[in-house]
Parts: C-alpha cells; structure tokens; sequence
C-alpha cells in the first residue's frame, strides 16, 4: 500500500478520534482501507484512533477472513486465532480487531474503500434508546440525503464479531434488493455508527452529518416528535442532477 493511502487512513482515524468530535475515546471504534483486490488495512485492537499511526493497522487477506465467515459454530479462541492467521505478515505483533470481519464484508461493497466506525454520543444517545427504529424511520432534511444516502440500514444488537458480520451481511442484501445501491451509514442498536465511502473524506463527511442528524433528532423529539420528508421529496433530492453535481463537488 503506498505510503499516501496509509497516511489518508491514518489521517482519518485520529480526525475520528479527536475529542472534539465526540465520536470515541480510549480504544473504542475502528478504520480501515482496502490496500489491492486481496488484502486490506484495519485497526489493531487496543490502539486509540486519537493517537494511533500506520504501526497501529494490520493487513490481512479478505479470503483467509471470509473464511472464518463460512465456518458454521467458532469459538471466541477459534476467532482470535483464525483473524491472526488472516495476517499478510505472521510476524505482525498487532491484532486485528474482532470488527475485521465487518470491514471485510462492506469493503466489497461498490464504491467502498474507505470504513470509519465509530460510537458518538449523540448518535448512540439514539440507537441505545427505545426509540431507536422510530427515530431514523425517515430522512430530515436535504443535506442529510446528499451525503448520507436514501436510508440507513438499521441493525438489531448482534455480539460484535461474526455474529454481527453475518447479520450485516444478510441485511445488506435486502437493503441493495430494496434502494438498489449499497447505505453509506450502517446503524447498530447499542452499538454504533458505521460510515462507508469512495475516500476518506467522505466517510468523515458522513460521520459529521450523521452526528448532526442525530442532534436534530434528539431537539426534534424533544419539541414534540421529528417530522419527516414525505418519501418522494427524499427521491427527488437523491436523484435531482443539480444535487448529483454539488455531491461530485464534495466528493461526495
């Protein structure tokens, strides 16, 4: 992988991990970057995206993971062992998290190269809520579908791992069947925010405004309930030439 990739995933993760942003402290959240049509970079486990560098990642080859995707009843030990001989380099001191399947799976999605996932308060304020599907039944406002897509793909709490992968896995399958394009945001009860993107700067785009979208849910059902765009106005505002060109404008 050449060194300005490493430096674009590396930029992002500590973009991601900044306070200010509020989307993960200590060791929470993952990145990763597809590095050629067989391998890929992803987050170390126990490494801070605020402070990691291009130590902190680990390359490992998509087969040797999917393949512990195919296996029918894995063990937490026979996960931990199977993602370390997913290493490209054995000797590679640093573990792949337990995530790698996740990032194994949307990174074969089209248009995906880049993966920033993370747990901002505001966002999760919502997904650990009993109102979690409710809230992000419908879409709030223009700018929200010009980077975010259409919809976001909802998904019940999964134990992370391959449990989780597999579900997503599944669900991706009916969101494609239905919007007839891979989301750009992935939400997980209890869990997280999961932003995809052609760049880097498009998955921290997604993340900022996915953290804003939540922020205005959360005042919106505090005002009363959120009242949402009727569903052809989100068509025409996904599909108007006009949007399609400031979204190539913000590489998008």
């Amino acid at each position: 992988m050449s060194d300005e990739i490493i430096n674009q995933l590396v930029a992002l993760s500590n973009r991601l991990g900044d306070p200010v942003m509020d989307c993960a402290i200590l060791g929470e959240g993952n990145t990763s970057t597809r590095a050629d049509a067989e391998t890929f970079w992803v987050k170390a486990s126990g490494y801070e995206l605020r402070t990691i560098t291009a130590t902190g990642f680990v390359r490992v080859a998509f087969d040797r993971v999917h393949d512990l995707l195919d296996r029918p009843a894995l063990s937490d030990a026979e996960v931990k062992a199977g993602l370390s001989a997913a290493k490209v380099n054995p000797a590679a001191t640093a573990h792949p998290s337990v995530e790698t399947l996740l990032h194994a799976i949307c990174l074969n999605l089209e248009g995906v190269n880049f993966i920033g996932h993370t747990h901002p308060v505001a966002v999760n304020s919502l997904t650990c809520s009993v109102g979690f599907e409710a809230a992000f039944a419908g879409r709030l406002f223009p700018d929200e579908i010009v980077v975010c897509g259409p919809a976001p793909l909802l998904v019940p709490y999964v134990d992370p791992g391959v449990p989780l992968a597999r579900t997503i896995q599944q669900q991706l399958a009916v969101y494609a069947d239905k919007y007839g394009q891979p989301p750009r945001v992935i939400l997980m009860q209890n869990h997280g925010l999961i932003a995809l993107g052609r760049s880097a700067q498009q998955v921290e785009n997604i993340t900022l405004m996915m953290v804003k979208t939540a922020r205005i849910l959360l005042g919106a059902i505090a005002a009363g309930g959120p009242r949402f765009m009727a569903q052809a106005d989100v068509d025409r505002i996904h599909t108007r030439p006009d949007e399609l060109y400031r979204r190539q404008q913000l590489k998008l």
